[in-house]
């Protein structure tokens, strides 16, 4: 139960929210699955405690809810988990709730009064103690007239609480539960049964992928300014996708979608985190919003832990291979943390086993896709959706097939490459390797691959605490929606008197280059300079029924679009211009309106249909794939986990006025990559992108870790907890050049999307890692097969190098007692106070005062 008497009594508290107070529907389907804005108090039964009662103020420690579902029902989603198999299952969550101020100062700008000024403030609580599922979902919202005065009403809210059990945060204790969400997936080519009987040895194993944070520069923020005519709703949010805002504002209000109208002029980062969480907080906003302007803007700690970001990924394989490193069979299953509700995580999934076979044509290969329910903030989109998951598990599958043969990674990753003009994926949509075999010969002759490898082991032998390693991927990466309704695009061109024109789309501007891109094409085609063209913000107003900008298919939905407006509209001048060729712009574009010509033209783009029949798993999934491949260099230092890495980047590019070198390299260690982005519209625009997505890439796979409190609590909630690559971190040398040559028919001026597939890249640095700490065990006598997840950060690079020092090192069996790793929650927990740290090994070792990475234990 929640009592918010006492802080509804303070002077200036507006009201407090719950799911009662919204006039629409709390509750709404997405693609079948039930998502809700609060926890709803009917869904649920509270059992009273004997011993333990209320909590003032928004800080909770050491208590927790208890509810339980008196039927299992789809509609009571949000109260409990998903039905089980009898019995019905409990679930129990440690309550750590968090304040988080939700608005602030708006400055409501409404029929040319200047300066009249609206103050209200949204605070919204987190981890209520009523139908609790996870740490970090909103159960009510204090409303106040400005910041402060909402976060100490909020210190008055009471609740109820009780402990519930069991809980579980892990990939692993999901399995040990059976706590899934359905539908499963599966892909499979040929007959896995057969491959595995055929070959020469089998090879069982897995590999694990933490999550990441979006980390974007601007939080989540919107603000709502009611109009007052018949329920009429501005918001001016932060979105990727600004029709599913407006439609979940819609029927959280109880009013038609064209009564509300978002606007995005720009986005300060999304990376996908700003397309469904977003449209809850503008929901709740919207709802306070009655009558006075609303302004919600989430501090960093609380958008950590409200928002979540790129799903944890188990991938569990065996694979049958030859002697030379041919695989013949592959089945690989594939377990996501999805959190507490569904959101994204099944098209997640799914395009994880559309990316399975990443560059490699193996006969037999079987992938199955299982989307974890656990006690967690639902996991939701990320730059690259998946790909990245999948495609790194099959590369480790590869790089443990060399290991196994005594072979160089990179000879069983081009025996095993696909090789026909006509290829089919395992799901059987055609497509043709060339391109993606140049960028593998290119990246392999510009980072003299052959002749550093001979150096690294050279350097090998002769240094003992310091050890290199090295990598080199191809990429095959899917473009466009595999939902085909997708794919499409949408523009709004008008042409002004004095000659100026006006843009107008569906896509997000967040830092890509959408508009500038926009712009270069509406220039091309209406042959006017890029200085007379103006692009307007993204108004569902203008541009109805938008498609999100995901998937690294803006440009091509949008650029196409664009072309056709502006077609449309040169046809309509064509023959005034044909009478005055000796017109100006200007005078064209007056004679047409004199002629009475209209001067404005929408423009509209419907993609291919793409689609995957999972009954049948068969179909064509995407638009077309953007290739790549990736070469790194690493040097780890064995005694401390510490590695360098400096990286030059090669994109080969098509506008050789545009191409960069430079030489200068630290110790030798170097990133290349090769990428094929077809005609590039903007290589300046690409460029960055790659360098981007390949620095985002190494914080997955080497930097970034989420850690969880043992009750499921975020402790990572800010820069001074996570850490994501910094200036230290970034290339020493990027050297970036794109694939000459290369075309796309099925894009704007033969472009290709390049927003996500860069981010995989990271894991060349991964697999160089890798390498580098096989050298170190080598040397030692140890296997060479070894458990290594990812991110590899200093302490588990430091404790894969085993030796007499970490020999010495008794590792606790308990849990650490502040930070917790989500992948360790397989126990019962003791106090914090019952574990003491680990001795440190190096307190006398002056060489490692600084660098030891016991000392934060």
């Amino acid at each position: 139960s929640i009592d918010a008497s006492a802080a509804l009594a303070m002077p200036g508290v507006v009201t407090f929210l719950t799911a009662e107070h919204v006039p629409g529907q709390n509750r709404r389907l997405w693609f079948g699955n039930v998502e809700e804005l609060f926890a709803e108090e009917e869904s649920c039964v509270v059992q009273p405690s004997a011993d333990g009662a209320a909590l003032t103020g928004g800080l909770m420690e050491d208590t927790t809810a208890r509810w339980r579902s008196p039927t299992p029902s789809m509609l009571l989603v949000r109260a409990f988990f998903y039905p089980l198999p009898p019995p019905v299952c409990y679930g129990s969550i440690h309550v750590n709730a968090i304040n988080s101020v939700m608005s602030e100062r708006v400055d409501l700008m409404n029929n040319k009064q200047k300066e009249k000024e609206i103050e209200k403030t949204v605070l919204i609580f987190i981890n209520s103690t009523l139908q609790v599922i996870c740490v970090g979902q909103i159960i009510g919202a204090i409303v106040a007239e400005n910041r402060e005065l909402a976060k100490r009403a909020s210190r008055l809210v009471t609740v109820a609480y009780q402990d519930l059990l069991p809980v579980f945060f892990t990939i692993q204790d999901a399995i040990e539960h059976q706590s899934f969400f359905k539908p499963r997936r599966k892909l499979e080519r040929g007959n896995v049964e057969e491959g595995l009987e055929e070959s020469d040895h089998i090879l069982e194993g897995e590999l694990y992928m933490g999550g990441q944070e979006h980390f974007y520069m601007e939080t989540q923020g919107v603000i709502a300014v009611p109009r007052g005519d018949a329920g009429e709703m501005e918001l001016y949010v932060a979105t990727q996708h600004a029709a599913y805002t407006q439609e979940v504002v819609g029927l959280t209000l109880g009013v038609d979608s064209n009564k509300i109208t978002c606007h995005v002029k720009r986005l300060g980062g999304g990376f996908g985190g700003k397309v469904m969480k977003i449209a809850s907080l503008s929901a709740i906003t919207a709802t306070a919003a009655t009558g006075r302007a609303v302004r919600c803007v989430l501090e960093r700690g609380d958008d950590m832990l409200i928002t979540s970001g790129r799903h944890p990924f188990l991938g569990k394989y065996k694979v049958g291979y030859m002697d030379d490193g041919t695989i013949l069979a592959a089945d690989i299953t594939y377990y996501s943390n999805g959190g507490s509700t569904l959101d994204e995580s099944s098209f997640i999934m799914e395009k994880a086993l559309l990316h399975m076979d990443n560059a490699y044509k193996i006969p037999h290969l079987r992938g199955c896709g299982i989307v974890c329910r656990t006690f967690l903030p639902s996991y939701t989109a990320f730059r690259g959706f998946g790909g990245p998951q999948g495609l790194t598990i099959i590369e480790s599958v590869l790089h443990e097939v060399a290991a196994k043969c005594g072979l160089p990674a990179h000879q069983v990753r081009e025996v095993n490459m696909y090789q026909d003009e006509r290829s089919f994926t395992h799901y059987r949509q055609l497509f043709s390797p060339t391109d993606m075999l140049r960028c593998w010969a290119e990246c392999l002759e510009k980072s003299h691959y052959k002749e550093r490898l001979l150096a690294v082991q050279q350097f090998n032998s002769s240094s003992r605490w310091r050890k290199r390693g090295m990598s080199i991927v191809p990429l095959k990466f899917g473009i466009g929606f595999s939902k085909g309704f997708y794919n499409q695009g949408a523009a709004l061109v008008n042409i002004y008197k004095d000659g100026s024109v006006l843009v107008s789309h569906g896509g997000t501007e967040m830092g890509q280059g959408i508009n500038t891109k926009a712009i270069q094409i509406a220039s091309r085609i209406l042959k006017v300079p890029m200085s007379s063209i103006h692009v307007k913000e993204t108004c569902t107003g203008n541009v109805p029924n938008a498609a999100p900008s995901a998937a690294s298919f803006g440009t091509d939905a949008v650029g196409m679009a664009v072309k056709n407006a502006c077609e449309k509209l040169m046809g309509r001048l064509e023959p005034i211009r044909k009478k005055n060729p000796e017109h100006t712009w200007q005078q064209l574009v007056v004679e047409a309106y004199c002629q009475k010509i209209s001067l404005s033209a929408t423009g509209f783009f419907m993609g291919p249909h793409t689609g995957v029949d999972w009954e049948t798993g068969a179909g064509t999934a995407y638009y077309y794939f953007t290739f790549g491949a990736c070469c790194s260099e690493v040097e780890i230092d064995c005694l401390t986990g510490d590695h360098e890495v400096a990286y030059e980047l090669h994109v080969l590019c098509s506008v050789s006025s545009l191409t960069r070198t430079e030489h200068a390299v630290l110790q030798n260690i170097r990133t290349d990559i090769v990428m094929d982005v077809g005609r590039s519209l903007n290589p300046a625009l690409d460029i960055g992108q790659v360098e981007g997505g390949f620095v985002q890439g190494l914080g997955l796979y080497t930097i970034e870790e989420l850690q969880f409190s043992p009750d499921g609590a975020l402790r990572t909630r800010g820069p001074s907890d996570y850490k994501i690559p910094a200036l230290s971190d970034v290339p020493y040398v990027l050297n970036t050049h794109l694939l000459t040559n290369a075309q796309n028919p099925h894009a704007i001026y033969s472009s290709k999307g390049i927003g996500e597939p860069p981010v995989f890249f990271g894991c060349t640095v991964f697999f160089a890692i890798k390498e580098a700490i096989a050298a170190a065990r080598r040397e030692r006598g140890l296997a060479e097969g070894f458990s290594f997840s990812s991110p590899a950060t200093a302490e588990k690079i430091r404790m894969a190098c085993q030796d007499s020092f970490t020999a010495a090192v008794s590792v606790p069996s308990q849990p650490l007692p502040v930070v917790f790793k989500t992948q360790h929650l397989q126990q019962k927990h003791s106090p914090p106070t019952s574990l003491a740290p680990p001795p440190c090994i190096y307190t006398h070792c002056p060489l490692y005062q600084l660098h030891c990475p016991y000392r934060t234990l």
